[in-house]
């Protein structure tokens, strides 16, 4: 009997921890994985609710008050519950005096969410190197995840590699973005190995007979090589040595010729490298804005119009060319050129990192071979943005696109032709052709890596909450229209000490979308009439970087511009520098100042291209063709 008695009491106990835990697992709660002290969170409870049922959810020992989700009535969304000490948190959900789930928060401090993207500034700054400055800042990121705990420190190091970097690279509308960067890539490395670019290249050099034709004809090069800045600036840059020195041209002219028709072309061009970069991280930061319904292409498309310093500065390099005037340590480089005067840099004459995208020699250089796959590739993404968008005006169909697939099937398309007209002409053999590409995708590789790192870093900042409490400091007091200047001015800074403008945009834009959303629906909400505040943000990123970019003596891009026309990086940053100061000037106070109050960009453009040809005349002296 006692036997019977013991198994029946262990069937008993079987059974009711059955039920219980049935009952228990009804109920899911799902808090974030940290929490900021001070900053509202939200909590939701996954089940199935009875009609009537008094539910209530704890947090230490504070009832919350609870709200259904209209979508999903099995989901009851708990808002602005605040933690005011650090540590874990016991959150229940009850039904009177019952529990009937539980789960914990990990509470940190607030200010922690900031140490993230500013160990990533900071060690850029100390480094001179963003890669390891962005690990060390996904690293820490990852570790402030976990709660800040001695196991943590170490669980953050496998969570930053295996979870974050992992998931930015899985991402479909990444991946997509990876694919079209590489392809671009192989496709610049086909026509310019096949001699086709350089073909184009030549015919336009041949039209240059004097130093001011010389200069507006690279000039007009840095404009046509749009798709990409390294390839504008090593195609133009080792193509345009000769006829620079042939026509006495500075080296440092030529730097300058370079490097400021670059970066500036690529950021606004709608097809090239930088767009999926730009695109992609303009996607991340909109995720979870509340009444956008914009695309984040769209959203690039509107920002161009507040994108004042890269049309000042091709505007300002254009003016230049075509005045034969120049100023400050410029206009005393050009003198020396003319007397024969200027120091030679032989280490700059190597063809580096240059000579894999050079022609292969004894093949003719025939500009169609380049021009053909430049043309299909936009002719596709064209195509394929109107086949796959809906609407009747051109701003619903670019909104409702698939730019990424447009662009993939664009750039797949023209390496192709390239590839096709190479081996068809028996200018490249099919391993020649496929290695040319590959050595095209080389040179992708390391904005790939910059660009997969940036997102992890932006899932970092999302886990982190640090755009909700850069909102909770500045979305009430930060004034609504110096709020695109401040960003121009942050991201500037950034840059300069970083030296790499992705990797600044990569840092900040998540940061900044968020805060320029809150700050417009702190001030009345959001309308045609302040929009324009949110555009300009988004384009202050992008500029006040590659202004800084172009100032910076760790600029990669610098740095590349140096190397490819034969310019001591010193000399080239000396020259450069006054030039980029006034163009980063007038697109501030002309350009994105006045427009934060309302003033039409149209205007301010035309106004800073005023201001910018009365420099040139009035601080400008004019050298002669000859000595």
């Amino acid at each position: 009997m006692t036997q019977i008695c013991r198994l029946h009491a262990i069937l008993v106990s079987i059974l009711l921890g059955i039920f219980l835990s049935s009952f228990a697992q009804e109920y899911r709660i799902e808090p974030p994985q940290v929490v900021l002290v001070g900053v509202p969170f939200d909590v939701s409870v996954n089940g199935e609710f009875a009609p009537g049922a008094d539910l209530k959810l704890v947090v230490e020992g504070q009832n919350v008050a609870t709200s259904s989700d209209p979508l999903n009535p099995n989901t009851l969304n708990f808002e602005n519950i605040r933690l005011d000490n650090s540590g874990e948190a016991r959150i229940q959900l009850r039904s009177g005096e019952s529990v009937l789930a539980s789960a914990t928060a990990r509470a940190i401090p607030a200010w922690v969410s900031l140490l993230p993207p500013l160990i990533a500034i900071g060690l850029a700054f100390w480094i001179r190197a963003i890669v390891p400055a962005l690990f060390a800042a996904i690293w820490f990121g990852a570790w402030a995840a976990n709660g800040l705990t001695i196991t943590g420190f170490f669980t953050g190091l496998f969570d930053s590699f295996q979870v974050y970097v992992l998931n930015a690279v899985v991402d479909a509308d990444h991946a997509a973005i990876i694919l079209f960067t590489f392809m671009l890539g192989g496709m610049v490395g086909i026509i310019s190995r096949n001699g086709g670019m350089h073909g184009i290249v030549n015919y336009l050099m041949d039209k240059a007979s004097d130093r001011r034709s010389g200069q507006v004809f690279i000039w007009l090069l840095g404009l046509f090589i749009f798709f990409d800045d390294y390839a504008n600036t090593l195609i133009v840059g080792n193509t345009s040595r000769m006829l620079s020195d042939r026509l006495k041209i500075s080296r440092a002219k030529l730097a300058y010729l370079v490097d400021s028709t670059s970066a500036p072309v690529a950021t606004v061009a709608i097809i090239t490298t930088w767009i999926g970069f730009q695109v992609g991280l303009i996607s991340d930061a909109i995720d979870g804005l509340n009444g956008l319904d914009q695309s984040a292409y769209l959203i690039f498309l509107n920002s161009l119009s507040y994108s004042f310093y890269p049309f000042l500065a091709i505007f300002f390099v254009g003016l230049i060319a075509f005045s034969r005037r120049d100023f400050g340590a410029m206009y005393e480089a050009e003198k020396a050129a003319l007397q024969k005067r200027e120091i030679e840099n032989p280490e700059g004459d190597e063809e580096g990192d240059g000579a894999e995208l050079l022609v292969k020699s004894g093949i003719p250089h025939r500009p169609i071979n380049a021009l053909l796959p430049i043309l299909v590739l936009i002719g596709t993404v064209i195509t394929t943005i109107y086949m796959t968008g809906e609407g009747e005006q051109l701003q619903d169909i670019l909104g409702s696109a698939d730019s990424y697939k447009a662009l993939v099937y664009g750039t797949l398309l023209s390496v192709v032709v390239a590839g096709a007209l190479s081996v068809s002409q028996r200018l490249l053999t099919i391993d020649e052709t496929f290695t040319a590409w590959y050595k095209g995708v080389k040179f992708m590789l390391m904005g790939i890596i910059v660009l997969v790192m940036a997102w992890a870093l932006a899932d970092i900042s999302n886990a982190l909450h640090t755009a909700d409490y850069i909102v909770s400091l500045l979305g009430e007091t930060m004034p609504m229209s110096l709020l695109p200047a401040a960003v121009f001015i942050i991201a500037a800074i950034t840059a300069f000490g970083s030296g790499s403008s992705w990797g600044v945009m990569a840092i900040l834009m998540p940061l900044v979308v968020p805060l320029s959303w809150a700050v417009l629906e702190n001030n009345g909400g959001i309308d045609a009439s302040n929009i324009h505040i949110f555009y300009s943000t988004i384009a202050c990123v992008l500029c006040g970087a590659v202004w800084a970019d172009h100032c910076s003596p760790i600029s990669d891009t610098t740095i590349l511009t140096s190397m490819a026309t034969g310019c001591e990086l010193m000399e080239h940053v000396r020259t450069q520098i006054p030039y980029a100061l006034v163009a980063g000037g007038v697109a501030l106070f002309i350009g994105t100042l006045p427009a934060g109050f309302g003033a039409p960009w149209y205007l301010l453009i035309f106004i800073g291209f005023i201001i910018l040809a009365a420099v040139i005349w009035t601080f400008g002296k004019t050298l002669p063709e000859e000595v």
